[in-house]
């Protein structure tokens, strides 16, 4: 009896080895196929070979379809060859989560070139399909990302191809910096100075230019406005000594102001205060009495800043305090007096 007992209990064993085996296994196979796929939340990327043979693609899970929530997915195309360049070209059927304020902060996918650290662009909502890219190495990295709320669709596919060696292009020349100066002037706000000058990735350069560092930051400076008392004669005449010759607002250019030429400054203009108005009744007999600042002090803006990179086509952009002058008091000085 006791050795029956053993021999089905051994049996029992037996299968359920085997049975686990085969779950474990079937595990196995099925976390492979996921990775195979590219499809898989984890911040780990996926290697895709691109080789000259044919093309191929990747895609947000379930696309055409809504995407789940919260899922990092990251794929890094890397050309078999190891002078060829990689191309992708987004499918016309694009959609994720709207950003907020111009700014992709929720769900997006985005382009880096691994080898210049660039990144190429970050897209979002489904106003517009983004624009064929183009590695300028042998690799691009391609990051989704989703949080846990309004998950959209269709999501995103993407064909990558291997571009002949022959066929490739220069990148685009950066217009002198007087055309580009005259055409940035003439825009309205940061966001379309620099959709102007990187439609692609605009917004992930709104999102650089304004991430804190531990540079100083600009001066503001409030104008008190004067209070008014009771009109009499005496204050008519103290009006005229105070306002014929005062600070007054004018437009200066940056690019003249400081003297900087070789740089392109957004705003390209700003308000400071200099001395204005007329001295009529600066002093008898007086042939030629001016207005001149009698208190001068140095204040400073904050404003977007552009400048070539060296030994690159692209533009540097960053937030820089420039110093103005401003006047803040004035007075009328007689320059000759006659006897």
């Amino acid at each position: 009896m006791i050795q029956l007992l053993l021999v089905l209990l051994a049996s029992s064993l037996q299968q359920h080895g085997v049975e686990a085996e085969s779950s474990h296994i079937s595990k196995l196979h099925h976390s492979a196929a996921k990775e195979q796929n590219g499809v898989q939340e984890s911040q780990h990327e996926k290697m895709v070979s691109v080789s000259a043979e044919g093309e191929g693609e990747l895609h947000s899970p379930n696309f055409p379809r809504v995407y789940p929530r919260s899922t990092m997915l990251v794929w890094r195309l890397v050309a078999a060859n190891e002078n060829a360049r990689i191309q992708i070209t987004f499918d016309q059927r694009f959609g994720l989560e709207d950003p907020e304020d111009g700014i992709c902060k929720y769900d997006f996918v985005e382009v880096e070139d691994p080898v210049s650290g660039a990144v190429l662009g970050r897209w979002c909502g489904s106003q517009s399909v983004p624009g064929p890219q183009v590695s300028s190495g042998r690799q691009l990295r391609i990051r989704f990302s989703s949080d846990e709320y309004f998950p959209s669709e269709p999501g995103f596919s993407i064909r990558y191809t291997l571009l002949p060696q022959h066929s490739e292009a220069p990148a685009p020349a950066v217009p002198p910096v007087e055309v580009l100066s005259e055409a940035v002037s003439q825009l309205g706000t940061v966001e379309e100075v620099l959709r102007y000058l990187e439609p692609e990735r605009w917004q992930r350069d709104m999102e650089d230019l304004y991430k804190p560092t531990w540079h100083l930051l600009g001066k503001s400076f409030i104008q008190q406005r004067k209070s008014r008392g009771i009109v009499d004669l005496n204050l008519l005449r103290e009006e005229v000594r105070l306002y014929s010759c005062t600070p007054r607002n004018f437009s200066v250019s940056l690019r003249e102001e400081l003297r900087r030429t070789d740089v392109i400054f957004w705003p390209s203009c700003l308000l400071v205060q200099r001395c204005g108005g007329n001295c009529a009744c600066c002093a008898h007999r007086c042939h030629d009495c001016q207005c001149q600042p009698t208190r001068v002090a140095k204040k400073y803006h904050e404003v977007l800043m552009l400048r070539h990179r060296p030994g690159s086509r692209g533009l540097q952009k960053t937030l820089t305090d420039v110093p103005l002058e401003h006047h803040e008091e004035c007075g009328c000085v007689c320059k000759d007096d006659s006897d």
